[in-house]
């Protein structure tokens, strides 16, 4: 831990990364196929997909990473040309991908975790657990300097994180039924897996570090990645890492949320430079409230203000988040065009005008393949 604080020692403030997880699919019945193996040995082959696709612990799941970009604008330019290799990869091998949070049908039990160290250990010490973890996401990085002030960016950011996830609501189907939540990935994976969902404060490197060794002290982790809280400082790239998104159903969606996300990490450790931002972080007991509202409704729901002991509709929670992040936006930058309605919205409307299940997650796979390459 203390080469880790001399990691973020060095960082550098607001370098960013990006990273979006694909479901690997049949093309003809969309059912997944564990295809893994396969596209990543033939991704070493291409100079840009060699350093950037990886396996996220199922075979019919792929990763593409921006790798570390100084400004957005050039994290959006290599992105890009990262998703159009994958997606044209794909289709050569006879492959579609999707994107939403979670495959709206497919059975746990008939997906096989890849065949890494890393992954199998997952296998065997988490068990049902692990298997069941069959969801995709955005995850994104944020260079920021120093190791106290990580710290504090992820303490204050743990608020913003139900409004997040409502935005990137992306997930009402599972075992082929509308599930009536907007977000059922995180229900899957944040409140299943060990060291997940929403973390409680640390208040500085020191905590942090002590509470981490003595983690690894007692078995209970032995890397990193074994802390998948939905902020946590990234021991290796010394930015902090926002985890708490669904795969967004289209690439123009992508890009914007990760401009947000960016914004708001940017903004909190602006605020907390300038002194703006006093008292103590928003306690567990409310920020969970607040996530279960981000679940169960997302975009069509309300948050709680709980300076104001008051609802608020979540659309007007998005509006003050973005008028609060313009100055950083500015500086850095970050253009955000999100839609009036998010993927999780757009499906249920379908859905209740008389869609299928598998007439909208095939439209959504051509919604894919037409925006990410």
């Amino acid at each position: 831990m203390d080469a880790v604080r001399e990691v973020f020692e060095a960082s550098t403030d607001f370098t960013i990364g990006l990273e979006e997880e694909f479901a690997i699919l049949d093309p003809a019945t969309l059912d997944l196929v564990d295809r893994f193996p396969e596209i990543y040995s033939a991704a070493q082959d291409d100079p840009v997909l060699a350093n950037s696709a990886a396996g996220e612990l199922i075979a019919s799941e792929i990763e593409i990473r921006s790798g570390r970009s100084e400004t957005m604008d050039e994290a959006i330019g290599k992105q890009a040309e990262k998703r159009r290799h994958l997606f044209a990869l794909a289709e050569d091998h006879g492959v579609a991908l999707g994107s939403l949070g979670t495959h709206p049908w497919a059975d746990y039990l008939g997906q096989e975790i890849i065949d890494t160290p890393h992954y199998q250990r997952l296998k065997k010490d988490l068990g049902w657990v692990a298997r069941r973890n069959n969801t995709w996401s955005l995850h994104v990085h944020v260079g920021i300097r120093g190791a106290d002030r990580a710290v504090a960016v992820c303490d204050w950011l743990r608020e913003k994180l139900p409004i997040l996830l409502a935005i990137s609501a992306n997930s009402i189907f599972l075992d082929r039924q509308d599930t009536g939540l907007a977000s059922i990935r995180t229900e899957i994976f944040t409140r299943t897996f060990p060291r997940c969902g929403v973390p409680g404060t640390f208040g500085n490197w020191d905590e942090y570090a002590d509470f981490i060794e003595t983690l690894k002290a007692v078995g209970s982790v032995v890397e990193a990645t074994q802390l998948w809280w939905s902020v946590r400082p990234h021991h290796a790239f010394g930015t902090v890492e926002v985890r708490i998104c669904d795969a967004q159903p289209t690439g123009p969606e992508s890009t914007a949320l990760a401009g947000l996300m960016m914004a708001v990490v940017a903004q909190t450790a602006v605020d907390l430079d300038e002194g703006r931002i006093s008292g103590d972080p928003l306690g567990d007991r409310q920020i969970e409230e607040n996530l279960w509202r981000a679940i169960r409704f997302g975009m069509d729901g309300k948050m709680i203000d709980f300076d104001r002991r008051e609802e608020v509709e979540a659309r007007q929670v998005l509006e003050e988040m973005i008028e609060w992040t313009g100055p950083v936006r500015s500086e850095l930058g970050i253009d955000i065009e999100l839609p009036e309605l998010n993927g999780a919205q757009r499906m249920r409307s379908d859905l209740e005008s008389g869609a299928s299940i598998e007439e909208i997650y095939r439209q959504s796979v051509a919604d894919a393949a037409a925006t990410f390459r």
